[in-house]
């Protein structure tokens, strides 16, 4: 069992920067680790993921503002957010991808998931 720990998430003014943690702790670091969010309201939706190999691959929606990447040695899987808009604001959780299965955007192919940690930003 895999489990997912975030924090770092807060209250920033927009055009401002957060580096999200996913510490990844149990039964192997292998995995490919996603981090998903969810605003008041919404659907969750796919943000970034990295998978063992360093492969990344984003929601075009943050491609160029956020940054994913991994510290195996600290088994820990950052989310560098720059740039935050108001239209960011939602808790956003980790989540460890299932062997084998489908695409990495949607979230029904994840098998672990963290608590969350809230971002907010004010504009």
């Amino acid at each position: 069992q895999v489990q997912l720990v975030e924090s770092g998430g807060g209250l920033v003014q927009a055009g401002g920067s957060l580096r999200l943690s996913c510490a990844v702790s149990g039964r192997t670091f292998r995995n490919d680790i996603a981090w998903f969010r969810q605003a008041p309201g919404k659907e969750r939706e796919f943000v970034a993921v990295i998978n063992w190999g360093e492969g990344t691959y984003y929601d075009d929606s943050e491609k160029g503002r956020f940054t994913i990447w991994r510290d195996n040695a600290q088994s820990t899987v950052y989310l560098q957010m720059n740039s935050l808009k108001p239209e960011d604001t939602a808790v956003y959780s980790c989540a460890s991808h299932r062997h084998g299965s489908g695409s990495y955007v949607d979230p029904i192919n994840y098998d672990a998931w963290g608590q969350g940690t809230q971002v907010t930003v004010s504009s």
